[in-house]
């Protein structure tokens, strides 16, 4: 079962926090995923198609429940999908003009609406139970362990504006997207897709996205750490290889007997141990030296090596004068 699917079945036991809620909830569906007919003065009929069995089972017991519409259901099988696809029927009855008047699908004239009806998500759990049919109708969501990404794809730019000012009630910011003549509100934010779950009653679904971004957080920050020490690794294993150069010229032009104590011990001590950093050499001393001293007796050796090359310097200008 997908995310998507796994989050649709959770929404589909959501129950109200009022009556209005229910149809509010069906309102969305209907309007999103159903299509009206039109069959003379006070005569309708809908016809709705979905593809998962937990939108079905809620859309019927909504119609039942809220409107006390008779329904039929078909299941279809796609021999090339290898899916079912449910068809849900709500036929021509005499309660069916009134309960569209009530969904906010028709006006009082029995007029098309082209909007959502303020009456309907006049409540705050109206408005969320608003949301939750609108994402069951229309609505995917990624698996969280992959990317952040949610929308609910509606037809009409009217109702997608509608759709989102609705979202930014319930405090969750989201954008539209047109495309192939269709719009979707759509979601890249984490906590804003967390919000919107919640809001739905997803909270399962919500905490199980909240889950993966903490496991995605530790494993980000243990590849940072480990990258900074392979950079660090990298770094010290330049820095090692320079310094033992360093020696070899000492060793060549001065000689390590003729060095400082101090210097000539760090000397040995790199050679020794080519391949660690300043600070792991200095606990191979005894008694430990710290970072900084082995780096002060690194620049003494340069400085010593630096004298030597002037001085060449300048015995090869006198030569040049005389």
């Amino acid at each position: 079962m997908s995310f998507t699917a796994e989050v649709k079945d959770e929404l589909s036991r959501v129950e109200g926090t009022c009556p209005d809620c229910n149809i509010a909830q069906l309102s969305a569906l209907v309007r999103i995923c159903g299509t009206l007919s039109y069959r003379g003065p006070g005569h309708y009929s809908i016809r709705i198609a979905t593809e998962t069995g937990a939108v079905a089972r809620t859309i019927i017991k909504l119609a039942h429940k809220a409107l006390d519409l008779d329904t039929t259901l078909t299941v279809r099988r796609s021999v090339l999908h290898k899916t079912r696809n449910y068809l849900i029927e709500i036929p021509d009855q005499p309660k069916l003009p009134v309960s569209l008047v009530r969904l906010g699908i028709l006006d009082t004239s029995l007029r098309l609406m082209t909007g959502v009806s303020e009456k309907i998500i006049a409540k705050p759990c109206c408005r969320a139970a608003y949301l939750r049919g609108a994402f069951m109708a229309g609505g995917f969501v990624a698996d969280p362990r992959g990317d952040f990404h949610l929308e609910v794809a509606v037809t009409g730019e009217s109702f997608a504006q509608q759709l989102l000012a609705i979202a930014d009630s319930e405090g969750v910011s989201a954008k539209l997207n047109h495309r192939r003549g269709a719009y979707a509100m759509y979601i890249k934010n984490f906590g804003a897709i967390v919000l919107l779950l919640r809001a739905m009653g997803a909270k399962r679904s919500a905490a199980a996205v909240a889950n993966v971004r903490r496991m995605k957080s530790v494993k980000n920050d243990v590849n940072r750490r480990v990258n900074a020490e392979i950079a660090n690794q990298a770094r010290s294993t330049g820095a090692a290889a320079d310094q033992l150069a360093l020696i070899d010229k000492a060793e060549k032009r001065i000689g390590l007997e003729k060095l400082p104590p101090a210097v000539r011990e760090f000397c040995e001590l790199r050679r020794a141990y080519p391949e660690l950093s300043l600070r792991d050499l200095g606990r191979q001393h005894d008694p430990a030296l710290s970072k900084s001293a082995l780096y002060h007796r690194l620049l003494r050796l340069q400085e010593l090596l630096k004298q030597i090359e002037e001085s060449d310097v300048q015995e090869d200008a006198d030569l040049t004068t005389e």
